[in-house]
């Protein structure tokens, strides 16, 4: 298995930089790329983080987005909030959320690493997603080798 990387771009920025990848490119500045990891597991992510943030049942599946790459995915609004929200998500004596959904997260079936890097695979994601403004029509990308 490849990698995924998971990056903030525009629909035409993000095209691009899809066959920059399939081309063999190396990371992005500002993207997170996670060895051993699917689609699959970027979507598990989502439904963690949608549950901690008491946001369960949104559609937290990603989305391709447009036909010239099969490997370029989409993440859903619902996604994208629920991952920013972890960093601020306020709790009343549940602990760190964004440490429990890592934990959980790196828990789920075959995942190739454990709760200290998922934490912060995890927070490199939420940043992201916190950061993303939508006066710049730039969303979350997916792209999986």
């Amino acid at each position: 298995m490849g990698f995924t990387e998971i990056f903030v771009a525009t629909h035409d920025a993000a095209l691009k930089r899809a066959a920059a990848l399939d081309g063999g490119a190396a990371a992005a500045p500002g993207a997170v790329r996670i060895p051993e990891i699917s689609d699959f597991e970027v979507e598990r992510l989502g439904d963690l983080a949608g549950a901690a943030v008491h946001a369960k049942g949104a559609d937290y599946e990603l989305a391709m987005v447009d036909v010239a790459s099969d490997s370029l995915l989409g993440a859903p609004a619902a996604m994208v909030r629920a991952l920013a929200e972890l960093l601020s998500y306020e709790t009343e004596g549940e602990g760190d959320v964004l440490a429990d959904v890592a934990e959980s997260w790196a828990a789920e079936e075959d995942m190739p690493f454990g709760a200290e890097q998922a934490a912060i695979y995890v927070r490199q994601l939420a940043e992201l997603a916190a950061g993303i403004d939508p006066a710049t029509k730039a969303g979350l990308y997916v792209w999986t080798s």
